[in-house]
């Protein structure tokens, strides 16, 4: 991810799968889902991590609580650290403003942080005394505030050989590391490809307000015998590509266009990319794919996502607020991804109405 920012999210998800391998994972999750314990996913990226996370909270006896996750993955650290952990301000004007970091706002519920390997060695540390003390100190802050959160971790990367090479604290991890839960890759557990692409495909037909197509057994085929190094996520963003280009009742193996960059690239005749190449969506839904893209990286946060796609504020809000004026799909899919959108969150210190009131009410 370029950025990390974190999201509070309602919307409830579980695991699908058949295989044996995803049925010990559901079950690891649902027996540690009934405790406070600090749980630790493990997997390569794409592999549905969040999912089993969000599977745990929705099982946990703090289900009715708030779920707010964070990515520590290549956030700036000043940024990273006012966002979990808060910040307090003061003028001679406005008196002393309260911004409430992730910790705060998952009181009551469960905080995800995703790719916690990424996180600083210095806020390593400020974690480490979160977690022992369950409690915070803003930044700028002077009286630690007490919290009350489960906490669930993912990471991609081995992270013991982290702790190994003095990148990542040993104690640290052994206090994330109470139950860890490794999520295999999809090439693993390949008999969970095909009821994943029926799930993606009803669930994206949805999304842009079409009939479900149904998958041929060619086009099934062709998935089962693909390596999916980018696992489930992959898997998805295929599956969406599908239904763009294909306006049929069935889709087949031909509509499946896979990743340029993990396909080999064989070249034609001279002029014959030139003469016979045509673009596979209409432009108004390529860009749609970007922006969506774009803030399911920073989990909604349009600054960010403003950022990443080398376009201003402005034009992104425009660009959002026609979609949500002329009702259509792509924004209430792209409002559901991303988490935060509809939060209208600008950046990851700015405080949101929410958060006032319930300032004014403390």
């Amino acid at each position: 991810m370029m950025f990390g920012t974190s999201r509070v999210d309602s919307a409830p998800r579980a695991p699908v799968m058949v295989s044996e391998a995803m049925r010990t994972v559901t079950a690891s999750a649902r027996d540690v889902a009934d405790t406070d314990t600090t749980v630790l996913l493990l997997g390569e990226s794409g592999t549905g991590k969040e999912v089993v996370a969000r599977f745990i909270h929705e099982h946990s006896p703090r289900a009715a609580g708030p779920w707010v996750s964070l990515s520590c993955a290549a956030m700036p650290l000043d940024l990273l650290e006012r966002e979990l952990f808060g910040a307090e301000t003061s003028g001679p004007a406005e008196g002393v403003s309260v911004v409430r970091g992730c910790f705060e706002r998952a009181r009551g519920g469960t905080l995800l942080l995703d790719e916690i390997s990424e996180l600083p060695p210095l806020l390593q540390s400020k974690l480490l005394r979160a977690l022992e003390t369950k409690s915070v100190l803003r930044v700028g802050g002077l009286s630690a505030v007490h919290v009350d959160v489960r906490l669930v971790s993912t990471c991609s990367r081995d992270l013991r050989s982290a702790v190994a090479a003095g990148a990542f604290r040993a104690d640290l991890y052994y206090r994330l590391c109470v139950f860890p839960i490794v999520i295999p890759p999809l090439r693993e557990r390949r008999e969970d490809i095909e009821p994943l692409a029926h799930h993606f495909v009803n669930r994206v037909a949805g999304e842009l307000g079409r009939p479900a197509p149904v998958l041929s057994a060619a086009a099934l085929a062709t998935l089962d015998a693909h390596h999916f190094e980018g696992n489930v996520r992959e898997l998805r963003n295929l599956i969406e590509r599908a239904l763009i280009r294909c306006r049929q009742t069935v889709v087949e193996a031909t509509d499946l266009f896979f990743d340029p960059r993990m396909e080999p690239f064989t070249p034609g005749p001279a002029g014959a990319n030139e003469a016979n190449w045509e673009l596979p969506v209409d432009l108004a839904e390529l860009e749609r794919l970007a922006i969506k893209e774009a803030l399911r990286r920073v989990g909604g946060n349009r600054t960010h996502a403003a950022r990443l796609l080398g376009i201003s504020l402005r034009t992104l809000r425009n660009k959002l607020r026609a979609w949500r004026e002329s009702g259509v799909p792509a924004y209430a899919m792209l409002a559901e991804d991303s988490g935060a959108l509809c939060q209208d969150r600008d950046a990851p210190v700015a405080r949101s109405s929410q958060s006032k009131a319930g300032e004014r009410a403390a």
